[in-house]
């Protein structure tokens, strides 16, 4: 019985010794067929955050993700333009792994650089490099004691963006073209300037006396009203993109464009995997600097278009435009009475400031002129003649008398005139046209007529309603009040 009980246990011990056989063969035999379907797989990288980890020694069949473009047999090879995802860095993507550099702070991994540290706005109103702003060019016209060259005499003012003036205007004497700008507002495509215009009043002023203190500088233009001037300005534009040369490809797949030559790998790409070629992205077309500036101009408000869009000029420097805007202002307004602005002048003018730059009176171009003291018989007026004022004199009642110089010819008429005492207001203009008119009787020298200096005092007055009309019969029951005398009661023409 002992031995039948032994016999059995060395039965069951050897039918379990098999059974673990064939589990074991079973476990080699799935243990082999999983490394070779693992070998026939392309090696997936690692990720990039971690450092790339140790494979154990049974596990070393496994290649390695080469560098160069030759791969092990049976693997399938990636498209030559595969674009790693974003969590794989360059050295990824090459079949090498490495750590990531920190992303700043306050950043999303994997968001690009320039979403995460975006640039605070500019201000519309910062001019670009080299440009210029409101605030230099208040710094520029505001405040300033500046003269319109032209003499022109509306309120309101256009100019191209080279200082010319676009229409018509009617032009006066420069005493009536002082110009206080108080106001500046710049858009991009002109220049508005507001502020009044201002009369020059000489009071009792002589040539060898100093002008700055005796000049008074009356506002003209009513309190409710102002000057507006505008000037366009040059645009600018974007610069046109040169294009560069493309020579096609070189021998053995090295793309070459601009001299440069790029080295592709030459890694060959199964036919049924291959992808076709992306179609290149089309760019925009470039607008030409006309067609921009087409489009700047209809794109404005019509308040701030230019007055002359066919005269606006473009350049893609934003210091050659603000150069351009400056010799604008410079050829529209003279600050004092410059050099240009003295040549521009009438000669009667031009002859009373050379006597006040050499703190004289005026002196004859010619010294052979007589003085009225030295003849046989002095020269003297034939005819009347009462120049006229004007309505700015009127209506800042600006009235008195002014003293000319006048050299009277052999003939009788007026030839050189000077300005020996001015009123202003545009009223010296109007008294030595008047002067030019009339005619003188000559003076006489040993029988002879000589060209004399004689000295002339013109009277300005104030008209008004009452002095113009004829007097009226007073009622028979109230006597006539008594009417002005001598020009006074004259009616103006």
């Amino acid at each position: 019985m002992l031995l039948s009980i032994v016999t059995t246990r060395r039965r069951s011990f050897l039918a379990a010794s098999a059974w673990f056989g064939v589990a074991a063969g079973c476990g080699a035999l799935a243990l082999m067929l999983a490394i070779d379907v693992q070998a026939q797989q392309p090696a997936a990288p690692e990720p990039a955050q971690q450092p790339a980890a140790t494979q154990p020694a049974a596990q070393t069949e496994q290649p390695a993700a080469p560098s160069e473009p030759a791969q092990a047999p049976g693997t399938q090879a990636a498209p030559p333009d595969a674009i790693p995802t974003p969590a794989q860095t360059p050295d990824a993507a090459a079949g090498q792994s490495g750590p990531t550099p920190a992303a700043p702070a306050g950043t999303t991994p994997g968001a690009p650089a320039a979403e995460s540290q975006a640039a605070p706005p500019t201000s519309a109103a910062a001019p670009a490099a080299g440009g210029i702003g409101e605030e230099e060019l208040k710094q520029l016209v505001v405040g300033k004691a500046l003269y319109l060259r032209g003499g022109y005499l509306d309120n309101a003012l256009s100019f191209d963006e080279h200082g010319q003036l676009i229409g018509h205007s009617p032009q006066g004497s420069y005493t009536l073209s002082a110009i206080q700008i108080d106001k500046v507002r710049l858009t991009k495509h002109k220049v508005e300037l507001f502020g009044a215009r201002y009369g020059l009043h000489f009071v009792g002023q002589l040539a060898y006396e100093d002008p700055a203190k005796a000049v008074d500088r009356v506002r003209i233009t009513p309190k409710k009203k102002v000057v507006r001037i505008t000037i366009d300005r040059e645009i600018v534009v974007n610069p046109k993109k040169k294009k560069e040369p493309h020579f096609g490809k070189a021998k053995g797949g090295n793309a070459v464009a601009g001299g440069a030559v790029a080295t592709r790998a030459a890694a060959p790409a199964s036919p049924a995997v291959s992808a076709p070629a992306a179609a290149p992205a089309a760019e925009p077309a470039e607008m030409s600097e006309a067609d921009q500036l087409k489009a700047s101009i209809e794109a404005a408000p019509v308040a701030e278009r230019p007055a002359d869009p066919k005269s606006v000029t473009t350049t893609i420097s934003p210091a050659h435009a603000a150069g351009v805007l400056k010799a604008a202002l410079d050829h529209i307004f003279a600050q004092g009475l410059d050099a240009r602005m003295m040549a521009s002048m009438p000669d009667f003018w031009k002859l009373y400031y050379q006597a006040v730059a050499d703190r004289a009176d005026y002196r004859p171009k010619d010294p052979g002129i007589f003085r009225q003291n030295t003849v046989d018989q002095k020269a003297r007026l034939l005819s009347t003649f009462e120049p006229e004022s004007n309505e700015f004199a009127q209506a800042s009642g600006v009235a008195g008398m002014a003293l000319y110089h006048t050299v009277i010819g052999a003939d009788g008429k007026a030839e050189e005139i000077a300005v020996g005492r001015p009123i202003g207001f545009g009223l010296d203009e109007n008294a030595v046209a008047s002067i030019r008119k009339a005619s003188f009787q000559p003076a006489l020298k040993d029988g002879k007529a000589v060209p004399v200096l004689l000295d002339l005092v013109v009277q300005f007055r104030i008209f008004s309603k009452r002095t113009a009309e004829p007097m009226r019969p007073a009622p028979a029951d109230k006597p006539a009040e008594p009417g002005l005398p001598g020009p006074y009661s004259l009616p103006h023409s």
